[in-house]
């Protein structure tokens, strides 16, 4: 299996627009291509800013990379982004003004196996 982190850290006042997104685009995209969305989190960081992450699985880093490749290449897809960024007021605004950080990452399981001899090791 291969796991990865989205994290975003996102300012306050654009966090129910950030999450809708989410749940009404990113989301259906992903699973439609067969990404598998472990859970997605938030934590008020108190501030003014939220830190959000999803957790997804993959079968290996492979077919991450393809499921990865489809969500990119459509074209419905890939307009309707657009006109999400469009409504927020454009895609440099969002990365000035919104959201402050992004980070895409790999995680590295620490457990070897379980009592029920499950291994859980990524590689």
């Amino acid at each position: 299996m291969f796991y990865r982190r989205k994290y975003y850290m996102v300012k306050d006042h654009f966090v129910d627009a950030f999450n809708q997104h989410f749940n009404q685009t990113n989301l259906p995209h992903q699973l439609k291509n067969g990404a598998r969305l472990v859970g997605r989190w938030m934590n008020n960081k108190g501030d003014g800013t939220h830190e959000i992450f999803a957790i997804w699985e993959y079968d290996s880093i492979r077919s991450y990379k393809e499921i990865e490749a489809a969500v990119r290449s459509d074209p419905a897809h890939r307009l309707k982004i657009e006109a999400w960024y469009d409504e927020q007021g454009g895609r440099r605004k969002i990365f000035n003004d919104y959201i402050l950080e992004v980070r895409n990452e790999e995680l590295i399981s620490t457990l070897e196996d379980d009592a029920f001899g499950n291994t859980y090791q990524t590689t």
